[in-house]
């Protein structure tokens, strides 16, 4: 099962033949600028689309601090896109109030365990909106 640096690398390297479908879902690579090192990182991350955009989840399996990959977008919303062998750069934005209640549910109906991850933690599990800039 592909999971972290090894999953980055064999999507890059397959664009997306191996690694864009795992576990009955789908992944895209998020590339973020570093906000402390300036360097990019590139995380893979369950997604769904909508309408002309990619929604992925900031749950961190639950923990009680937001994942790395959200607070580098948080500081730079600039990001790049790989899905399969398409990579475009896209602004990220958190979803709000309004938008979370339907992008949540699509993203549950995925990815089953968000509704879980939510209920280990105190803090409001992000919801991200990656608009393409084309």
């Amino acid at each position: 099962m592909l999971f972290g640096k090894e999953h980055v690398q064999r999507y890059q390297e397959t664009n997306g033949a191996e690694g864009h479908d795992w576990n009955n879902t789908t992944v895209l690579l998020l590339t973020t600028k570093g906000r402390r090192t300036g360097r990019p990182y590139t995380t893979p991350l369950i997604y769904q689309k909508h309408g002309d955009a990619y929604v992925v989840v900031a749950s961190k399996g639950g923990d009680p601090d937001h994942p790395d990959w959200y607070k580098n977008l948080d500081a730079t919303p600039e990001v790049e896109v790989q899905v399969m062998g398409d990579k475009f750069k896209a602004r990220a934005h958190t979803a709000i109030e309004e938008e979370k209640p339907e992008l949540w549910s699509i993203m549950t109906r995925t990815w089953p365990d968000y509704d879980e991850y939510q209920t280990k933690t105190d803090r409001p599990i992000p919801v991200v909106v990656l608009e393409p800039l084309r």
